[in-house]
């Protein structure tokens, strides 16, 4: 080093060093300035912009042009940690390859997405891996794996798991609390983060919008007592877009930004991601915060630390050291190879009852018709990048068997939309017009893309343009010109035919029909009464815009929608779906019916789904082809699971939208080139009636996902059917002083070379509390030819057999039998074996020593967790809305909040036992106390207190002896925190 380098330029110091120095050089305005996302340059000692944020869920997104893989939940469905940590290296890698060319790609990758998939109609389904911890959590380590590179020291690309913490609905998602018991907090939803943090390949974590037990994310507590616990790397926590401002702004948990900013900052919050590029107001308000006292330098400096941490990792300061600096691997023939073996891999087989494969014999004229809405689609989600090859089933079925042999109906309704003055409207040539690809130049936030309007709008004539109408569910509509182009409308109001596909963070193509004469009544184009009635409805239809909530009308320049004069519309049906694809159906050998989701409408972020159900518009089309034509599959392409009786159907298959390669793949697939061992990543039930309510996060006690449904699904968590036949034998386990050993065999005993998904379970025998009916610890899959076979071995921490206890706050083994489950899905098990396993026994709840935190109960009803103070601490309080079962219980006011909750085998001491017991409370209501359900023993009134924050002790005469159980009422809105109990 020479006497003009700085110490934090010497590659021959430790980090921690350089970063010091680093540090002593900044000023303080300099350092706040490095605490949004996007960070200046410090040019006088020649230090870089940095933003923290690449999207790279499945590939690099926003930035233009990349290599699409499936959707997460695609590669949830392959069980392959090896492949996904390949596509991980893959994704990465290319962001090192668009970064040479545009700085405006970013180094620290925010993904994956870890977030469990504990609730199927939750929006972002698509985003996550699965409804398990444990699966979840090795293949986002395998994710994270490949994205952070094997070099000891220097990282290709940094990943922040999203989103921090029991994230699992778009409906209020910056205002909703998730209630979670300390059983579920542990044992769900903080195990994905944590085992995929304790691997050593994660940057940080992104906290999610919404709040966990009445606190927000973004003021957890948990990620200074649990993440950073779990790790000695510095972690760096980048908050979610305008989530800072939602502190004050929408969740109104603080008064000013500044406490809020700065009560961020202090539970862990180092970059702050709020405003877009603009600084300015975050910069305003750290600086307000030290003004006030509110934050030291040093609460600065240990955030910037934490954010140079990860940019030294990342070789910045090292370029000639940086192993990754001169990739310039992009969109390679390996990586269109892998795109293309992920999009195969996670390819489910749901149902076969010999259709599958498809005959490809020469002497054959076998007529293939591939027909539904997306039998000829390549969809991207909110979080892919631009395509750069594509490829659909349609495509694929005629590269894979010839194009001579396969037919094809899209099935959407021919319409024409008539006006009040008998003319039709109808979309102008532009043929001159240059073909758009929205976001093919990459944005930072392409939510502010705008659409085009370089086209003409719509006007009205006397023939008018045919156009293809979609019905997406729920009454939304798509509508498309013949040249492809969707309808939609830009900032300037016009509607015009200049869409490639639906999209757009708002999106603009999509339509709802509602009958004339109610502006909020909701008419559907959901079946054959109502769509008649769209034609012949006396009043006639308005047209709808879904994002901007006004009408269409015809006006003088042109047609545009507008929030006065709507146009009075009617539909002219010229050809029904149905009827093409019955046509098509019936002429062929076999059928292949695609239908499923586009990613940007009826689920996505900020926006759930409201029904398991396959929307009618592809239901009709799976009737009449099935009625056409017994050989009928069903491909489902979706984001998630639906409903679909699959009865009389003689194969089902499903695949997230699979990426680049996903029609290529599904040919091979139903070829029999590969044969598919995609096996599902989450439960896919029966019916609605099946799901708890989507904000019901307690999995225990609603009896939620594979792990406590006790019910009969569709199709089971691990299901999924292959070619060949599998046989599992020779299960061996040995009991180890730290571990359990398990040895099996599976024998591939088909003709077909396949993959095995082989899966290991648990289930505690003889549990003191509520376990999993089952419980996965492992799986592998694995190639085994025909006749071949192959033995797997599985060394099982015993901590996999833990489980918290509520009474000492510890996980602990419980002694016992544990069963072993081996088999093909979670349902489907082969082999079973008991193991003895030591522990620490269950002992009783001492509550004279301890009392009792009032969210660690066994049970609850019509309960609800919140926060015990705003930096930390629980406590319990009646859900808003729970007024019993008649809103009444006979001795209280009708329609006030009740709720109950049990706390098994508290020990109240021998023959002296207790005397008082002690409330510690706030609110206004009352308490009563009960043994065994049995009557009321103590009854506590609880006089109104300042506020939910300032807690009173209330003392009572309470009578018991022996262990019980004890069972609290509240009644009221009363916060019960911690009930003591004395001699």
């Amino acid at each position: 080093m020479t006497a003009q380098t700085p110490p934090f330029r010497d590659s021959q110091l430790p980090f921690a060093k350089r970063i010091d120095d680093l540090l002593s050089r900044l000023t303080l305005e300099e350092r706040v300035a490095m605490l949004h996302q996007f960070g200046p340059a410090v040019e006088r000692l020649g230090v870089a912009a940095f933003r923290t944020g690449q999207e790279a869920l499945h590939g690099v997104a926003w930035m233009g042009p990349a290599t699409v893989f499936p959707q997460a939940v695609g590669l949830g469905a392959t069980w392959n940690d090896e492949l996904v940590r390949r596509v991980g290296e893959a994704v990465s890698t290319e962001a090192r390859a668009m970064r040479s060319r545009d700085d405006r790609v970013g180094l620290n990758v925010w993904a994956p997405t870890v977030n469990l998939l504990r609730h199927p109609l939750w929006g972002r389904n698509e985003e996550g891996y699965s409804e398990d911890p444990k699966l979840t959590s090795a293949i986002a380590t395998a994710y994270t794996r490949g994205l952070r590179g094997d070099h000891p020291a220097y990282w290709r690309t940094a990943p922040v798991l999203k989103h921090w913490l029991a994230h699992n609905n778009e409906t209020d998602r910056a205002t909703a609390s998730s209630s979670v018991r300390p059983r579920v907090l542990h044992e769900y939803d903080l195990r994905a983060f944590r085992e995929t943090v304790e691997a050593g390949t994660v940057a940080g974590v992104m906290p999610a919008y919404n709040l966990v037990n009445g606190r927000p994310n973004h003021v957890s507590p948990y990620l200074r007592e649990q993440l950073r616990t779990w790790t000695d790397q510095d972690l760096l926590v980048c908050s979610d877009a305008g989530a800072p401002s939602n502190l004050v702004d929408s969740e109104h948990y603080f008064d000013t930004h500044e406490e809020a900013t700065a009560a961020s900052l202090i539970a862990g919050v180092d970059s702050f991601t709020d405003h877009g590029t603009d600084s300015s107001q975050i910069v305003e308000r750290l600086q307000g915060a030290l003004n006030q006292g509110l934050l030291t330098e040093s609460d600065i400096d240990a955030a910037v630390r934490r954010q140079l941490a990860i940019r030294f990792r990342l070789g910045e300061f090292d370029p000639r050291l940086d192993p990754y600096a001169d990739t310039k691997d992009f969109d390679t023939p390996a990586h269109r190879a892998l795109a293309r073996e992920a999009a195969e891999q996670a390819i489910v087989l749901l149902k076969n009852d010999g259709l599958l494969p498809l005959p490809d014999l020469p002497d054959q004229d076998t007529r293939i018709a591939v027909v539904g809405l997306l039998a000829d689609e390549c969809k991207l989600d909110w979080y892919s990048g631009t395509l750069i090859h594509r490829s659909t089933p349609l495509e694929g079925l005629y590269e894979r068997f010839g194009a001579d042999r396969v037919d094809f109906a899209e099935g959407v309704d021919r319409v024409r939309v008539k006006t009040s003055a008998g003319t039709y409207l109808s979309v102008p040539s532009a043929d001159d017009a240059t073909d758009e690809v929205r976001g093919a130049g990459g944005a930072l936030d392409p939510a502010l893309l705008a659409g085009r309007t370089d086209l003409p709008p719509l006007t009205t004539d006397t023939t008018g343009t045919e156009l293809a109408l979609i019905d997406w569910g729920g009454g939304v509509l798509t509508l498309r010109a013949p040249d492809g182009r969707y309808l939609s409308v830009a900032d300037d109001g016009f509607v015009r035919a200049s869409a490639d596909q639906p999209g757009g963070w708002v999106v603009q193509e999509t339509f709802r029909l509602e009958p004339h004469g109610s502006h909020d009544s909701h008419g559907t184009h959901e079946s054959q009464e109502s769509r008649e009635s769209h034609g012949s409805h006396a009043g006639g239809h308005l047209l709808k815009h879904v994002g901007t909530g006004r009408y269409v009308s015809v006006t003088a320049d042109g047609v545009k929608v507008a929030a006065e004069n709507p146009e009075i519309l009617e539909l002219e049906i010229t050809e029904r779906g149905e009827d093409t694809v019955a046509r098509t159906a019936a002429a062929a050998d076999v059928v292949l019916v695609v239908a499923g989701n586009d990613p940007h409408i009826n689920g996505r972020e900020t926006e759930d789904r409201t029904t398991l159900a396959l929307p009618a518009h592809q239901q009709r089309l799976l009737e009449a082809a099935r009625a056409a034509n017994p050989r009928t599959a069903l491909v489902i392409t979706s984001s998630y699971p639906y409903a679909t009786d699959p009865t009389d159907l003689p194969a089902v298959l499903w695949t997230a939208h699979g990426g680049q390669a996903a029609g290529a793949a599904l040919a091979r697939v139903l070829a029999g080139d590969v044969s598919p061992a995609g096996r599902l990543p989450q439960t896919w039930y029966a019916s609605d009636a099946d799901l708890p309510d989507l904000l019901d996060y307690d999995v225990i006690g609603s009896r939620q996902t594979y792990l406590y449904f006790e019910g009969t699904p569709l199709f089971p968590f691990g299901h999924g059917l292959s070619y060949a036949s599998f046989e599992y034998g020779n299960l061996v386990a040995h009991v180890g002083e730290n571990s359990v050993h398990v040895t099996f065999t599976v024998t591939n005993t088909g003709s077909t070379p396949a993959d095995e998904v082989a899966q290991l379970y648990s289930r505690a025998v003889t549990p003191s509390v509520s376990r999993p009916r089952r419980e996965l610890l492992a799986h592998r899959r694995v190639h085994v030819l025909p006749g071949a076979s192959t033995e797997l071995t599985f060394e099982l921490p015993l901590s996999a057999f833990e489980f918290w206890d509520v009474v000492h706050g510890v996980r602990r083994v419980e002694p016992g039998p544990y069963e072993l489950l081996v088999g093909a899905s979670s349902e489907d098990v082969r082999l079973r074996a008991t193991i003895e396993l030591d522990g620490t026994p269950t002992t009783p709840r001492p509550v004279l020593e301890l009392g009792v935190n009032a969210a660690d109960f066994d049970e609850q009803r019509g309960a609800e967790i919140v926060d015990r103070t705003k930096l930390s601490g629980d406590a319990v309080t009646p859900a808003h809305g729970n007024h019993g079962n008649d809103g009444t219980d006979g001795t209280h006011g009708p329609h006030e909040n009740t709720a109950e909750l049990v706390y098994r085998g508290c020990d109240f001491g021998p023959a002296t036992g207790t005397g008082t017991v002690t409330v510690e409370v706030s609110g206004e209501g009352s308490l009563e106390l009960a043994l065994d359900g049995g009557p009321v023993i103590a009854h506590l009134d609880v006089p109104a207190t300042q506020g939910p924050y300032d807690y009173t002790t209330v003392v009572t005469p309470f009578s018991a002896t022996g262990v019980h159980d004890l069972h609290i009422g509240l009644r009221g809105p009363v916060r019960l925190a911690h009930v003591g109990f004395s001699g």
